[in-house]
């Protein structure tokens, strides 16, 4: 049985989710260990298929059965936080790398200290940029990269030469070219948005707030309303509201998948997403060859402490549970999992990037498409705030921002004035539980 301490993980997990759920035990068997799953794909049935022969390989190479379980992202950290504070629990479990500094400080999770890591071929096997996001600055990770996700733009070919434009450079030429491909009049849009989507608003607050040459989180906490971080969030909100080239109808939007879909309609020319929508993209019937993707453009010139970051460190780490009774066979899982073979065969099936440089390797990585990504991710992405209460950080800014597209949305003006106050609201409630 895991023992945690309780009230210093219900204060965690009231700041990150409120109520907790059930959760499912540990096999005791000790050739068996359990595995909580991410949803990586477009249902928990296709990462069945995808995950069985690699862990039928496992058990065959070590002799150690795999009960795993896919859990849905809605629920996903619900179920972590609620083995940690039960005791009761699987011995191996997925996480979103935004929630590695969180998790980190429930204590509930072994540390990959530098002697451990020498199992996993070293930190330095691993992307730089991955690893920046396992857990607290400064502290010894307690989670490994797994699956790597960036941001990129998705564009239409076709309607890219019917308007006679090619990818823009700058964020300036993006407006501009966002513009040539919106005819309202035909429900064609420049670019479509999930602006009812709290984490997608809060990612791009965090990319565009770096744009700016400022952190929506400092060592003094949260830092919301300040004139950066009212112009960065202002500049996406302005795709629909002063530019006029998203639609109103977006702020409706709560998934990427619906983004995804009204790309794939031809109703929007432009789509930011990350790689993992190319699943989708494919599955709605969209042929890879009449779209392209090119790398989120920074504004030009930048302030000279600002950054062209084009994506957060996005993707899946995986982790131990520190009193697992087979902590030994679950890292031979981590171990197997985090291994070149596994690393391409799993990450080409869920369209993710490897996040160990041997698994590159493969020339499935090394097609045009996969290389923007593997480029933004490496050398245009920045970690998330690496904080304790960054799932506060997330569901504060972005459902402020959601709340501003769906003012947008009506017909009524959004000045700076209302989203410095919709920040500094956002702000005071991050205060409020501590952040």
């Amino acid at each position: 049985m895991f023992k945690r301490s309780l009230a210093a993980m219900t204060a965690i997990a009231a700041l990150l989710t409120g109520m907790l759920t059930g959760c499912g035990t540990s096999a005791e068997d000790r050739n068996t260990i359990t595995y909580w799953a991410s949803n990586q794909g477009k249902s928990p049935a296709q990462d069945m298929e995808i995950l069985r022969p690699q862990l039928e390989q496992f058990t065959r190479e070590t002799g150690i059965e795999v009960n795993v379980e896919v859990i849905g992202w809605s629920d996903l950290l619900n179920r972590i936080l609620g083995a940690a504070t039960s005791g009761v629990g699987p011995d191996v479990v997925n996480l979103g790398n935004t929630w590695a500094a969180s998790l980190q400080a429930t204590g509930a999770f072994v540390p990959f200290d530098d002697r451990l890591m020498q199992r996993f071929g070293g930190r330095e096997r691993f992307l730089e940029s991955s690893m920046s996001s396992t857990g607290m600055a400064g502290e010894v990770p307690t989670s490994l990269p797994l699956y790597g996700l960036s941001y990129g733009v998705f564009y239409n070919k076709e309607l890219f030469a019917e308007a006679g434009v090619r990818p823009p450079q700058t964020w300036q030429e993006f407006v501009r070219v966002a513009k040539r491909l919106t005819k309202p009049d035909e429900n064609q849009w420049g670019v479509t948005l999930a602006g009812a989507s709290y984490t997608e608003n809060s990612h791009f607050a965090f990319m565009f707030s770096r744009w700016e040459g400022t952190h929506l989180v400092g060592r003094n906490g949260p830092d919301f309303d300040s004139p950066e971080a009212v112009t960065a969030v202002k500049r996406y909100l302005d795709l629909m509201a002063e530019h006029q080239v998203a639609s109103p109808g977006d702020a409706e939007q709560g998934e990427t998948s619906e983004a995804a879909a009204k790309f794939t309609d031809g109703d929007a020319a432009m789509l930011i997403g990350q790689n993992s929508v190319i699943p989708t993209l494919r599955e709605n019937g969209m042929p890879d060859e009449e779209w392209g993707v090119f790398r989120l453009p920074a504004p030009s010139p930048l302030p000279a402490n600002a950054r062209p970051v084009a994506t957060h460190v996005a993707g899946s780490n995986i982790a131990v549970f520190k009193d697992s009774p087979q902590q030994e066979e679950a890292l031979q899982l981590v171990r197997f999992l985090t291994g070149k073979k596994a690393q391409a065969a799993l990450n080409k099936q869920y369209g993710t990037l490897p996040v160990v440089k041997d698994a590159y390797d493969d020339p499935a990585f090394h097609t045009p498409k996969n290389e923007v990504f593997a480029e933004v991710l490496t050398h245009y992405s920045e970690p998330a705030p690496m904080i304790p209460t960054e799932a506060h950080f997330e569901t504060t800014v972005g459902s402020a921002m959601r709340d501003l597209f769906a003012r947008i949305a009506t017909g009524r003006e959004v000045t700076e004035s209302d989203v410095r106050e919709a920040l500094t609201d956002a702000e005071q409630k991050m205060k409020g539980t501590g952040g």
